[in-house]
């Protein structure tokens, strides 16, 4: 007979038989998880299931190999589902192997897309991605030359507006994609709300949620990969395939990107994607960053570091207005208390 337990946060011999059994499937333990169980033998109470929660997606799913093929993890995903549903999480992803697809498609997840390392991204819905670029492709004009910018604008720069205006120059229409997750110090309805404003004088850029499928935790997760710096390439790989995906569908031609000197993350991720897009005859222009009248680079990170400071001579000259005049109402003083006491005010 066998049970499910949770594992609750500081009960260390339930996390180390869980790393162990990760260890064992080849996976490591996702530092991004919100829920852990384990499925347990009750003759002695061996741990020999488990899985996790991030959000809205499904992580770190192992069954120790000698009782693989008996369905147990069918029981820790029918688990699994239901506390998303608790939490109202209806629309649920997953990572996996490729070479698991078929076990996922039988307990009810469709492929979205796979990458060259055999790494595979799953919803629980056969037509959730369709749908997504069916939205996206009611606001494209045809025979319009079309361009994507992504940003997550932590918070709205003038070299985010400049990113912008290079794309609207070029183009007939600019599909903005805001990152929508809210992992930023900066909550997204404000980030939102700033892009918009900042680009509401260009009449041929439109504005849209990334949702689930753009630089999300769901299609981040690193736990398959032993290093970091194989994980981040990992991940851009895999967003350029969705990438891909989506630009077929809506008839993006062109992909604008920031050249970023200083984050190595970014900068892994633009290479990844200058390879991979004109493989599928998109264009990838990389714009020189735009600097603040002093030479300094404009960037996020900065504005951040001048909030903390209180340093309003540097906000001022690095934000269109819209972002300046937020900044300087009273509306924006908890979030600047967030950024002020936030861990993660620089970028890596």
């Amino acid at each position: 007979m066998y049970y499910i337990e949770r594992v609750r946060p500081g009960n260390s011999k339930l996390e180390q038989q869980v790393e162990q059994l990760l260890d064992a499937n080849g996976l490591r333990r996702d530092p991004h998880l919100d829920y852990t169980c384990v499925l347990c033998d009750s003759a002695d109470d061996a741990v020999i299931a488990t899985g996790s929660c991030f959000r809205s997606t499904l992580r770190c799913l192992a069954v120790q190999i000698e009782h693989q093929g008996e369905g147990l993890l069918n029981q820790i995903v029918s688990h699994l589902l239901q506390v998303q549903l608790e939490r109202g999480n209806y629309h649920v992803l997953l990572y996996t192997k490729s070479k698991n697809v078929p076990l996922f498609s039988s307990l009810g997840f469709a492929e979205i897309v796979r990458s060259p390392d055999e790494t595979s991204l799953l919803e629980n819905r056969s037509s959730g991605f369709y749908e997504y670029c069916q939205r996206l492709k009611g606001s494209h004009v045809p025979n319009f030359r079309a361009a994507a910018v992504v940003l997550n604008a932590n918070p709205f720069t003038l070299g985010h507006r400049a990113l912008i205006e290079c794309a609207s120059r070029e183009n007939d229409e600019v599909h903005v994609f805001i990152v929508s997750e809210d992992l930023s110090l900066i909550p997204f309805s404000v980030r939102s709300r700033l892009i918009r404003e900042g680009v509401a004088d260009l009449p041929n850029v439109i504005c849209h949620e990334s949702g689930l499928y753009m630089i999300s935790s769901a299609t981040f997760p690193s736990y398959f990969l032993k290093d970091q710096p194989t994980a981040n390439e990992c991940h851009a790989r895999m967003d350029a395939e969705l990438f891909c995906k989506i630009a077929k569908s809506v008839g993006i031609a062109a992909r604008y990107l920031g050249e970023e000197p200083t984050s190595q993350v970014t900068s892994i991720y633009n290479q990844v994607l200058s390879e991979r897009l004109p493989q599928d005859g998109i264009t990838c222009v990389i714009v020189p960053r735009k600097t603040a009248p002093d030479g300094r680079v404009i960037s996020a990170s900065t504005v951040r570091m001048a909030i903390c400071r209180n340093d309003m001579e540097t906000l001022r000259c690095m934000t269109p207005e819209s972002t300046w005049q937020y900044f300087s109402s009273p509306e924006a003083v908890p979030v600047i208390e967030t950024i002020r006491h936030g861990n993660d005010v620089l970028h890596y």
